[in-house]
C-alpha cells in the first residue's frame, strides 16, 4: 500500500540535510512503496507566496498524516513572513513535540548519562504567542504578559507522555512550578497525576521544574520521560541534547491527536538550524534528518517500523565504527556518512530474512 509523504523544503542547509535523509528512504532503498510531494517553504518562497506555500504544506500533511521538514530561516524583522513553525502547528493542530536524548558511540555524554531520556513538550500556548506590553515610565515601568494553557493540551501531553514510556519502559519523571503556581502549572501536574492513574504499570516520579535540571545529572541509570509546558520543554531539550553530546544525535516529531488521544499527524524534522557556515560545504552532520526519517517511518508501522529499526541502528553503529563528520571527531563528509549508513541498511533489509528473525519481520 502506497503511503504519502510530504516534503517540506527548507532553506541553506537544512535543505542540504534533507535531501541527504531521503535518500535513506528512497523506495529503492528500502523497497516500502512511499510517493513524496514537495512544498518548497524556504524563506525565499514563504515570502513570495506571503505564507500561502505554507498553509498549503499543512493542509497536505493533514491529510496524509506525515511529513517531514528541512531546518527553515525565521526573520527577525516583525513585519517579515514569521516562524514558519508557528503556522504549521497551528494548522495541523500540533499539540505535542517530543525530542529524545540517546547516547552517541564515541562521545562523552555530561554526568555520566546512558539511558534515553524523552522531553514531552507542549506545542502551544505558554510563554510562546502570549500577550505583552508595558506600562509607566521610568524605573516604575512594568513588563506585563498574558499566557494560556488549556487542559486539553495538558492532558495531550500527560497522556503520550505515560504512552511513550510504556513503550520504552521509561519512568514518567519531572513537571512543572506547581507550588509556586498551583493554577496555571497546576492544570498540567493535574492531567499527569491523571495520566498515572490510568497507566498504573508505568513508574511516576514527579518534581518540580528546578529539581527537574538538578537531578537529570543524577538520573544516570534510568530512561526517562519528562513532560512539559512549552517554555520549559524548549530549554528541557536543548539541555537533555547537549547531555548527549551533539544536538544533531537525536529527531524532533510534531504530533497531533485525534479524539481518543491517538496520533493523527506526524512532522519529523531535526532539532538544529539552518548552519549557514556549512553550508555548501557537504561536511554537516546529516545525523538527526536521517533519524526524523527513520521516526516517521516507526509511525506508519508494519514493514515501515522495521525498516525504521534498521536506519536507526545503522545510523549508530556507522558513528560507532569510526564513520562520522567533524562535529563528532571524525573526517566523513556528508555525503559519505550518509552512502555507509545506505549500505548498512541494504545489508541489514537483506540479512535479517535469512536469520529468521520475528523480532525484525
Amino acid at each position: 500500500m502506497q503511503k504519502d509523504i510530504i516534503v517540506l523544503e527548507g532553506d541553506q542547509t537544512g535543505q542540504e540535510l534533507l535531501e541527504e535523509s531521503l535518500r535513506v528512504i528512497d523506495p529503492h532503498v528500502i523497497d516500502i512503496d512511499l510517493r513524496f510531494h514537495r512544498f518548497d517553504v524556504s524563506l525565499e518562497n514563504r515570502r513570495k507566496t506571503k505564507n500561502q506555500v505554507i498553509l498549503d504544506a499543512a493542509d497536505a500533511m493533514r491529510m496524509a498524516g506525515l511529513g517531514v521538514k528541512a531546518a527553515t530561516i525565521t526573520p527577525e524583522e516583525r513585519e517579515d513572513v514569521g516562524s514558519p513553525n508557528a503556522i504549521l502547528r497551528e494548522r495541523v493542530d500540533g499539540t505535542v513535540i517530543v525530542r529524545t536524548g540517546r547516547r552517541i558511540p564515541g562521545v562523552r555524554p555530561v554526568g555520566g548519562v546512558y539511558s534515553p531520556i524523552s522531553v514531552v513538550r507542549m506545542a502551544v500556548g505558554d510563554a510562546y504567542g502570549a500577550k505583552e506590553w508595558r506600562e509607566g515610565e521610568g524605573l516604575d515601568e512594568i513588563a506585563c504578559r498574558t499566557e494560556q494553557i488549556t487542559r486539553r493540551h495538558c492532558r495531550a501531553v500527560s497522556e503520550y507522555a505515560f504512552r511513550h514510556a510504556e513503550q520504552n519502559r521509561a519512568m514518567v519523571f519531572g513537571g512543572p512550578k506547581y507550588t509556586v503556581s498551583p493554577v496555571y502549572e497546576g492544570m498540567l501536574k493535574e492531567e499527569m497525576d491523571a495520566a498515572a492513574q490510568r497507566h498504573p504499570q508505568v513508574r511516576y516520579e514527579p518534581q518540580l521544574i528546578d529539581a527537574t535540571y538538578a537531578l537529570l545529572l543524577t538520573k544516570d541509570g534510568d530512561a526517562l520521560v519528562i513532560p512539559s509546558l512549552n517554555r520549559d520543554g524548549d530549554c528541557l531539550s536543548d539541555l537533555v541534547m547537549q547531555m548527549f553530546g551533539s544536538i544533531a544525535g537525536s529527531e524532533s516529531l510534531l504530533i497531533s491527536f485525534d479524539e481518543n488521544w491517538h496520533t493523527s499527524v506526524v512532522m519529523a524534522e531535526a532539532p538544529h538550524g539552518t548552519a549557514p557556515t556549512l553550508f555548501g560545504k557537504n561536511v554537516a552532520n546529516p545525523m538527526a534528518m536521517i533519524l526524523a526519517s527513520a521516526a516517521l517511518l516507526g509511525h506508519i508501522g508494519g514493514q515501515a517500523a522495521i525498516v525504521s529499526r534498521a536506519i536507526t541502528e545503522s545510523v549508530f553503529e556507522a558513528i560507532y565504527d569510526g564513520i562520522r563528520t567533524a562535529d563528532l571527531s571524525g573526517h566523513a563528509t556528508t555525503t559519505e556518512f550518509t552512502d555507509e549508513v545506505i549500505r548498512r541498511v541494504r545489508t541489514k533489509l537483506a540479512v535479517w530474512p535469512a536469520l529468521g528473525d520475528k523480532t525484525s519481520f
